[in-house]
């Protein structure tokens, strides 16, 4: 018998240092969502970019719900719509039942922006991804699962 006790099956085998792991986490994936913002093609910063994708998977939204999904105040959301609008992106409409709220969607442009977007960051992330060695590979797939689950998104299965 031996004299060294076996960590339980509960225990992580290697004591966990959370803080050193989530800034190591959070610089890698700032930086990964900083490249792909880069092969984007499009002059679209992060937030309109994330409102016109929001009215993508959830619209038409009033400007009310559009602010609440993305977090943030009603002039930003405003200012954002007007930008969007501006440009082609997306069209307002006037709520019927409620004259008071205007509901926004996309334009088929708008659609074609974010289509275009996400097939450039696809294709990039695709290639970068091909480069990597199978073991790599399988733990990418495997961290892909645990970040699914750390952000309550389940991916495609």
């Amino acid at each position: 018998m031996s004299d060294v006790p076996t960590p339980a099956p509960s225990e992580p085998a290697v004591e966990l240092d959370a803080t050193a792991l989530a800034a190591r986490l959070r610089l890698s994936v700032t930086r990964l969502a900083r490249q792909l913002r880069q092969t984007a093609d499009s002059d679209l910063s992060p937030t309109p970019g994330s409102v016109l994708a929001t009215i993508s998977a959830h619209g038409p939204l009033n400007l009310g719900e559009l602010a609440e999904r993305e977090r943030v105040a009603s002039p930003t959301i405003t200012k954002v719509i007007g930008v969007l609008h501006d440009r082609g992106l997306v069209s307002k409409t006037t709520d019927p039942d409620d004259r008071r709220f205007v509901r926004v969607e996309l334009t088929a442009e708008g659609t074609g922006l974010l289509e275009r977007s996400r097939a450039r960051k696809n294709a990039w992330l695709a290639r970068r991804l091909r480069e990597l060695d199978p073991d790599d590979l399988e733990r990418i797939v495997a961290a892909t699962e645990v970040l699914e689950h750390l952000t309550g998104k389940a991916g495609p299965r």
